[in-house]
């Protein structure tokens, strides 16, 4: 069953404030293979709060997405300023676009991180490819 094409235009309550720290930095450098430098969070370093925002779009029961059918299709960040150690940063995220093409909803999100002074860190925008059953 196709997403409601009303959830385009949805924007969601924040995430709960992550702390990011030091070790959480280089947890993450050493997942991906990235370089942390001591100061700058390494570029995708976000995605870590942004994919709590997606996770509870997913798992919302209104929405109507099947988790297990969700591939992700893109992601990209534009920035205010690096990510360090020391933010609490929460994300909001918004449904930009959804669309169906053969059989599948394609979800264009955006989610804003903000530090603990609800000042704009970065956004994240994510794609998001929810297959449909025969698909």
């Amino acid at each position: 069953m196709a997403v409601d094409p009303s959830l385009a235009g949805r924007t969601f309550p924040p995430t709960e404030p992550y702390e990011v720290s030091r070790e959480k930095i280089l947890e993450f450098a050493r997942a991906t293979g990235s370089v942390y430098d001591g100061e700058a969070a390494p570029a995708t370093f976000p995605i870590v709060v942004a994919f709590s925002a997606m996770t509870a779009l997913m798992e919302d029961p209104d929405v109507g997405i099947s988790l297990h059918r969700v591939v992700h299709g893109e992601q990209r960040f534009t920035y205010t300023r690096p990510v360090v150690a020391g933010d609490r940063l929460s994300a909001t995220l918004t449904v930009d676009s959804l669309r169906q093409i053969g059989g599948a909803d394609i979800i264009g999100t955006r989610s804003e991180l903000t530090d603990a002074d609800g000042t704009h860190v970065c956004t994240a925008f994510a794609t998001l490819v929810h297959r449909g059953e025969d698909a």
